[in-house]
């Protein structure tokens, strides 16, 4: 894939919820995590961080979002439920890219608002949960990042597996394949 994303918080006060979304950056392959006026500590952290992240992902931590910086050419992204903001089924990621979520309780600063190139939200009803919703983000944007292999045959019988490539609801259409395989009922 090309280009590079980073994934961070703004006043989050849920510790747990930080961890579990830097441990799924970290799985999606994160070039960056970052807090913005948040209290993490890794030890506290590494509680739902089972990854350990920080040792793996380079790690920025700022005071407020005055001091809040990226690289040159990185589109801040907000994703947050606004009015106006645009459903992430249509949006299009920007190939260097920083996505910002707010806080539980609340929503992203205005002043950090101000200086994002895009503002988007899942839609859903309602919030869900902070570390949901970036794993959501990050999922998206690594399947519209790889629309090829979207359309890739990815069909077992191609890659050469005759026991579930001739499946029929979940079981195989020749009882050849039963007798040599006794673990399937």
């Amino acid at each position: 894939m090309r280009g590079y994303f980073g994934i961070g918080v703004e006043r989050i006060s849920k510790i747990m919820n930080i961890g579990s979304l830097f441990r799924s950056a970290h799985a999606f392959g994160a070039s960056f995590i970052f807090t913005i006026g948040a209290n993490y500590t890794f030890r506290e952290g590494q509680k739902s961080d089972t990854s350990h992240a920080l040792e793996h992902i380079p790690f920025y931590s700022f005071p407020d979002a005055s001091s809040f910086s990226l690289p040159k050419g990185c589109n801040l992204v907000a994703v947050e439920l606004l009015d106006g903001a645009l459903d992430l089924p249509n949006f299009y990621h920007p190939q260097q890219a920083a996505y910002i979520l707010g806080p539980e309780r609340g929503q992203l600063s205005k002043e950090l608002l101000d200086r994002c190139d895009y503002n988007i939200k899942i839609p859903t009803k309602f919030c869900i949960n902070l570390g949901i919703a970036g794993s959501i983000v990050m999922y998206d944007r690594l399947q519209s990042h790889n629309k090829l292999a979207r359309h890739q045959d990815r069909s077992l019988k191609k890659q050469g597996n005759t026991l579930l490539s001739k499946t029929k609801q979940g079981l195989p259409d020749n009882k050849d394949v039963l007798r040599n395989n006794p673990t399937i009922d």
